[in-house]
């Protein structure tokens, strides 16, 4: 039905499942700059040659960096360079970096930044647990999620409202958590208070700046930074996105998409009925039908914890028709790897469950299997469920209402699937 992408290794992506429009560093920082928070001088070379022109207008020591979308590139691929000839070598060398099937859309030649300045790290994003905008802090460079991991006590947080006007004062707190000296709050709470309120202004999933430097006239500039956009908020940027020369059509994922996620993407085009997607291909071996909008990510998250590997993330809703639901199931079922299938929703009210179960029904008969031996679990309530129920009951199928819980219902095909 579907081969891999030639030039990609399905793996899970950074943005936990969900697609999300990444922006390249030098279109970061124009965004940062719009919104009134500094960055280093450079600018963006599309070839060596360029490099080696912006290097001599910079004078001195710099720093290119490759402008990819891989996370693990985005922050490692740079290079130290103390002349032209040299950002020239290390141009070069970066231009020839394979991103993710990709080549790098250039590189930025930036000046050497002070590395015995002040330096703290800031990201904004959602905390899924608390359901709101987080802003998190630390007194030294690097990627603030990591931090959390090795040193959770140097980090910092502050939650603040995506509904109610933005309160400069959480933003002071944070900069006084993080001990800066008195007379750096006042700026530190100024470039924080302005990247909470450009995450908001543009739909953005994280706005990360693992570097800020206090400059000699003792402002703070960003010197390494990435930020993310919900796809969705797309149409809704139009104007900024222009302005950055960026398409509307140009959805920026982190890696080019493998051929089942394209075929997952036709699928939910070729049908306007109900929403199939997004898909997203991992290297797992239970394959995941799932709804509920961002509930899509707790059961993902739910069947991790639970010991199993996702093959995929492939969310339903909208009240699909059956043969789309067919469809994506014969997508899902058909991975190589994959033994059984997880059907896992939240209570749904705009979707019809009896339909879901005889799409899902028919997409495992049509690849000649029997659906008891393929469906390890089915549970989604909500809408004609005891319909559902009927003809779940009658094919054998482990039917799980609403009082059995996602996480145990992740449990159970965890334990049916195996690890």
């Amino acid at each position: 039905m579907f081969s891999p992408h030639p030039n990609v290794v399905p793996k899970e992506p950074d943005s936990r499942g969900l697609p999300e429009m990444r922006f390249y560093e030098f279109e970061s920082k124009k965004i940062l700059k719009k919104n009134g928070i500094p960055t280093v001088e450079g600018s963006p070379a599309a070839t060596a040659a360029d490099a080696e022109r912006v290097a001599k207008e910079l004078g001195g020591a710099v720093v290119v960096k490759a402008q990819v979308l891989s996370p693990s590139l985005q922050t490692t691929a740079h290079k130290p360079a103390g002349s032209a000839a040299e950002a020239a070598t290390a141009a070069t060398e970066l231009l020839a970096l394979d991103d993710g099937g990709r080549k790098p859309k250039g590189v930025l030649v930036e000046k050497a930044a002070n590395v015995s300045a002040a330096t703290y790290s800031l990201a904004i994003t959602y905390d899924g647990v608390a359901k709101r905008p987080v802003m998190i802090g630390a007194a030294q460079a690097g990627n603030v999620e990591d931090l959390a991991d090795t040193e959770p006590g140097k980090v910092f947080r502050r939650h603040f409202s995506a509904l109610f006007p933005f309160s400069t004062y959480l933003a002071k707190e944070l900069a006084s958590d993080l001990g800066a000296p008195s007379g750096d709050v006042s700026a530190l709470t100024n470039v924080i208070a302005r990247l909470a309120q450009l995450f908001l202004k543009h739909d953005l999933t994280q706005a990360n700046v693992s570097r800020l430097v206090r400059a000699d006239d003792g402002k703070f500039v960003a010197v390494d930074c990435y930020m993310d956009m919900e796809v969705e908020g797309r149409a809704r940027n139009k104007a900024l996105l222009e302005e950055l020369g960026i398409a509307l059509d140009d959805k920026r994922l982190v890696r080019e998409p493998t051929a089942f996620e394209m075929e997952g993407a036709a699928i939910d085009a070729e049908d306007p009925r109900g929403v199939a997607g997004p898909v997203v291909e991992f290297d797992g071996n239970i394959g995941l039908v799932i709804g509920a909008g961002g509930g899509s990510l707790t059961i993902t998250d739910a069947v991790r914890r639970a010991g199993g590997r996702p093959a995929n993330y492939a969310a339903i809703g909208g009240n699909p028709s059956v043969g789309k639901t067919e469809r994506l199931t014969k997508l899902v079922l058909s991975k190589p790897g994959v033994t059984k299938i997880a059907v896992i929703s939240n209570v749904v009210s705009n979707t019809r469950a009896d339909l879901v179960a005889r799409g899902v029904i028919k997409g495992v008969k049509a690849l000649g299997f029997e659906p008891k031996d393929k469906i390890a679990v089915f549970r989604v309530p909500g809408a004609w469920e005891a319909d559902a129920a009927k003809i779940l009951t009658k094919y054998g199928i482990d039917y799980c209402d609403r009082t059995v819980s996602i996480s145990e219902a992740a449990q159970r095909a965890v334990d049916k699937i195996g690890k």
